[in-house]
C-alpha cells in the first residue's frame, strides 16, 4: 500500500513540478518568477517545463558569482526541507529518483543493492558535492574561470529532464550539440543501464543533493520509529531495504532515502513514520 503511495507522490510531484507544457511543446525553459524558488530534490533548472529552479543549480549559480558571497538563499533551502524531510525528499519527491526506480522494476538480470566497494563508493556524493559544487571546478580546470562543474559535466538529471528535450524541441539547439553533449548523454546511459540492475545508483554514490540531505537524516523531523519493544528480530525490515542497512542504521543513517519498504516488510508493525525528530527507542521499550 505505502509503495503505491509513494509512487503516486513521485508521478505527482514530478508532474506538478514539471508542468509547463508550452515549454516541452516550443523547446523553450519557463523564465518567470517562480524560478527564483528552488524545488527540493534534483529537477533541471533547463528542463522545458519546470516551473522552478534546482536546489543544486541554484548554489552553483550563487557560487560561481564574482567574488565570494555566502550563498545565503541555497543553504536556507537545504537547511528548511533538510530539517523538515531529510533524505525522504530523495525516496519521494526527486524526479530523477523516480527514473532510477521505475528502471529497477525492470525484471531483467539479478539485483543488487549496492555496487563491490560499496563502503568507498558511497562517498563519491561527497567528492561530487565538494569538488563539483562548492568551488573544486576553479582547482579542477585550472582556476581560469569558475564552472558548475556538476551542472555542466555530470548531471545526469539535467541531460534527461532538460537536455534531450530542449533538443528534441528546439531545432536551432540541435545543430550546437557537440561532445559535451555526447559525454554526458554517456554517462545518462550508463547510469540508467546500471539502474535496472543496482538501486539507484546515481543517489548511492554521485548525488550531492543526497549527500545534504544525508546530514540532516539523524535530526530531521520526519524519521521512521523503532518500537523496540515489539520487535521480534525477524529480519523483515533489513531484507525489504533496499539500500541494504541494518536495523540500526534506518532512519539515521545517510544512506537512508526513508522509502518505507522496511515498515511496510515489518510483521509487528513497529517501523513507522513519525514526526519525532528525536525518538529514543527504550521509551518505547518501557512503555
Amino acid at each position: 500500500m505505502r509503495n503505491r503511495l509513494r509512487l503516486t507522490v513521485q508521478l505527482l510531484f514530478t508532474i506538478v513540478t514539471n508542468g509547463y507544457m508550452y515549454g516541452f511543446l516550443n523547446g523553450r525553459i519557463y523564465r518567470g518568477g517562480l524560478k527564483y524558488a528552488c524545488v527540493p530534490g534534483l529537477n533541471c533548472y533547463s528542463c522545458p517545463g519546470a516551473v522552478a529552479a534546482c536546489p543544486i543549480g541554484a548554489l552553483q549559480a550563487l557560487l560561481n558569482q564574482r567574488g565570494f558571497q555566502i550563498p545565503f538563499a541555497a543553504l536556507g533551502v537545504f537547511f528548511v526541507f533538510g530539517s523538515l524531510l531529510g533524505r525522504f525528499v530523495c525516496g519521494w519527491l526527486c524526479p530523477f529518483g523516480l527514473a532510477q526506480d521505475l528502471l529497477h522494476k525492470i525484471p531483467l538480470f539479478k539485483k543488487r543493492k549496492r555496487l563491490p566497494f560499496h563502503r568507498i563508493l558511497k562517498y563519491g556524493k561527497y567528492a561530487a558535492l565538494i569538488l563539483l559544487v562548492c568551488g573544486g571546478s576553479m582547482f579542477l580546470f585550472g582556476g581560469l574561470a569558475k564552472v558548475p562543474a556538476f551542472c555542466k559535466y555530470l548531471c545526469p538529471s539535467g541531460t534527461l529532464l532538460g537536455a534531450i528535450p530542449l533538443l528534441s524541441a528546439n531545432e536551432a539547439l540541435r545543430g550546437q550539440a557537440a561532445g559535451l553533449f555526447l559525454w554526458k548523454l554517456g554517462i545518462l546511459l550508463g547510469i540508467l543501464l546500471l539502474s535496472v540492475k543496482v538501486y539507484r545508483p546515481f543517489c548511492q554514490y554521485l548525488c550531492p543533493l543526497g549527500a545534504i540531505y544525508g546530514w540532516f537524516n539523524g535530526f530531521s523531523l520526519v524519521q521512521i520509529q523503532w518500537d523496540q519493544g515489539n520487535c521480534v528480530s525477524c529480519g523483515a525490515c533489513e531484507r525489504a531495504c533496499p539500500a541494504a542497512l541494518s536495523l540500526q542504521e534506518i532512519s539515521r543513517s545517510p544512506e537512508c532515502i526513508r522509502c518505507g519498504k522496511c515498515a511496510d516488510a515489518c510483521p509487528k508493525k513497529c517501523l513507522h513514520f513519525t514526526g519525532r525528530p528525536w525518538y529514543n527507542s527504550a521509551e518505547s521499550q518501557s512503555s
